[in-house]
């Protein structure tokens, strides 16, 4: 493998079995960072040893994933692929057998239960010293040391040290002759000249029987560094089956990248000053390995939704346009190719831009405008509509806007004294207009949308109201 200018070499290795999980996005993330940060190389390696659950369409999710966030082919090396090294996994596996360092095994797991009388206790080493050979069926162990202790120097949680005589004989290979993930993935880290690990907490019990391998295999290991667990509101682990954590979700969802990058490098390390939304050369420049606290790290989804709310605001107006542009056009439209019109959109993108937090919002924020009829929403419509308050109110709104000045201010001006004289504030007065035009009781401003959507279609729409109600 090619070596970098700093000798820094930092790997991402998800497995090609579903979504890209936002655990994942944090490990690229810091991976990355570092990388960036040391003029070193980040590889991606894609883990697809597992035949029947890695599909080519995951692989490709993973790539347009990270590229979304800002890692494209050119900010890595690879992809390479986990499967491609499978002689090095066995050339490794052959290497410990014959130093004696591993050793064939015959027994299954009642055995190991009714020796040792717990279904807790680990490998009780009975094949250790039996010489057994390669046969069909028989797994690889690794011997693990009976006396001392192995140090993990960790850059995120100091020196965690175990107890040898606490490492069971951990399989390497299993009977049909396939490596392990501890021991393919240490293989193929030495063999692509993986410097740093960088990695969820989640494998930090794997750590010294790695750091075995390592030293077994004559190979110095690599700097280690646990990043603190992602937890839900309840601070129970992230979980695809329970939790939304797909990177893919948020994205479709109208997420924006930046806030995702800003908010994953947030959870388990914070820049100085108490600042939490900062330009991406600023969190690249700050960040420390050294300084993420190992504590379990809270993904809330509320947070990372003002978030996005806060970069959407930040966005020029004709920024906010472009990105909206996916939500606006193709097949997943309410409204028709041919009835939405750019120009009507860059009327109202200045009012919808404070409004969303979400891009996919833009959709329910602007369809009234390019639907032949407002959308059907029951509950607003009972919310808004009570009987011929409501009827009377909008006869004398529709009467009024035919000869008021179509401004948004006039069109304010005359809801504003037709619902004074019901004794209305202007919140109530609005709201059955809002409804009959909008067809929701939340939105745009009204009356510059209003304004936008013109004196015939407003009035239309009153009219057809006036008729429902009456």
């Amino acid at each position: 493998m090619a070596s970098s200018p700093s000798g820094v070499r930092v790997r991402i290795a998800p497995s090609p079995t579903g979504m890209f999980h936002v655990g994942n996005a944090r490990s690229l993330l810091y991976n990355w960072v570092l990388a960036k940060q040391s003029g070193g190389t980040l590889v991606l390696r894609i883990e697809d040893t597992d035949a029947e659950r890695s599909k080519p369409e995951w692989v490709q999710g993973i790539l347009d994933a990270m590229a979304w966030l800002g890692c494209g082919p050119e900010e890595y090396e690879g992809p390479l692929f986990q499967s491609a090294y499978v002689q090095h996994h066995r050339d490794a596996i052959d290497k410990l057998l014959t130093a004696g360092q591993a050793y064939y095994c015959d027994c299954v797991r009642e055995q190991v239960v009714a020796r040792t009388g717990s279904e807790h206790k680990g490998y009780d080493g009975f094949c250790r010293d039996r010489g057994l050979t390669a046969e069909p069926g028989r797994a690889v162990r690794f011997r693990t040391p009976d006396e001392g202790q192995t140090v993990v120097r960790d850059l995120v949680r100091g020196e965690p040290t175990f107890a040898n005589n606490t490492i069971e004989d951990f399989v390497i290979a299993r009977g049909d002759g396939s490596p392990v993930f501890l021991l393919a993935n240490v293989v193929d880290d030495m063999v692509m000249g993986i410097t740093h690990v960088i990695r969820a907490e989640e494998h930090l019990p794997n750590t010294p029987k790695q750091q075995l391998l390592w030293q077994a295999l004559g190979h110095e290991p690599p700097v280690w560094a646990h990043a603190p667990i992602l937890v839900n509101e309840k601070r129970q682990k992230l979980s695809k089956r329970r939790d939304r954590v797909a990177l893919e979700d948020f994205r479709d969802e109208g997420y924006l990248a930046e806030t995702m990058r800003n908010y994953l490098m947030l959870l388990g390390w914070a820049p100085s000053g108490n600042r939490e939304i900062l330009p991406w050369e600023d969190l690249v420049a700050e960040f420390r390995l050294e300084d993420v606290n190992p504590s379990p790290a809270f993904f809330d989804v509320k947070k990372l939704r003002a978030f996005n709310g806060d970069y959407i605001r930040a966005m020029s107006v004709e920024e906010f346009t472009a990105a909206c542009r996916p939500w606006l056009y193709g097949e997943a439209t309410p409204w028709r190719p041919e009835d939405y019109d750019e120009g009507v959109f860059a009327l109202v993108a200045p009012l919808a831009q404070t409004r969303v937090s979400l891009l996919a919002e833009i959709v329910t924020m602007v369809d009234f405008l390019f639907l032949p009829e407002p959308p059907v929403d029951d509950a607003a419509w009972a919310k808004a509509m009570t009987g011929e308050a409501a009827v009377g109110l909008l006869t004398d709104v529709a009467a009024a806007f035919a000869g008021v000045a179509w401004t948004a201010e006039s069109l304010k001006q005359t809801v504003e004294e037709l619902g004074a004289a019901r004794g209305l504030k202007l919140g109530k007065a609005q709201a059955p207009v809002r409804v009959a035009v909008t067809g929701r009781t939340i939105g745009l401003p009204l009356f510059e949308s209003l304004e936008v959507l013109g004196r015939d279609r407003t009035l239309q729409r009153i009219q057809a109201a006036i008729a429902r109600l009456g």
